[in-house]
């Protein structure tokens, strides 16, 4: 399983992130999980907006630049939110609700899975 791992700290932000690269994945992306832990995650390459229209659970948000470094983090997004933007991101990494507690994750560390 890839790991979300911060290039620039050398930590291991999630255990278990897959690229959400099928119509599907990209399309219901968390949606039909009713539990997502903070080890878990998908991350959608050129995307810079997602909702958490009918998720069952908070989410963490990280967007990422072309260079998969970070601009900016959201940690506990509430359900329901039409949307969640970041306007010249070209990545987002959506992860189970407390994967960023306690973690430094800040503008221009570079994230990879691996």
């Amino acid at each position: 399983m890839p790991k979300l791992h911060n290039v620039t700290t050398g930590e291991i932000i999630a255990e278990d992130v897959r690229i959400a690269d099928g119509w599907w994945e990209r399309f219901a992306g968390l949606i039909p999980r009713s539990i997502v832990t903070p080890d878990e995650g998908l991350w959608f390459r050129d995307c810079w907006a997602i909702h958490t229209l009918m998720m069952k659970t908070k989410i963490d948000v990280i967007f990422l630049d072309e260079q998969s470094r970070v601009l900016r983090t959201h940690a506990c997004v509430k359900r329901n939110r039409f949307a969640v933007a970041c306007l010249g991101a070209n990545g987002v990494v959506e992860l189970g609700a407390g994967a960023l507690e306690g973690r430094d994750v800040l503008p221009g560390d570079r994230l990879e899975l691996k």
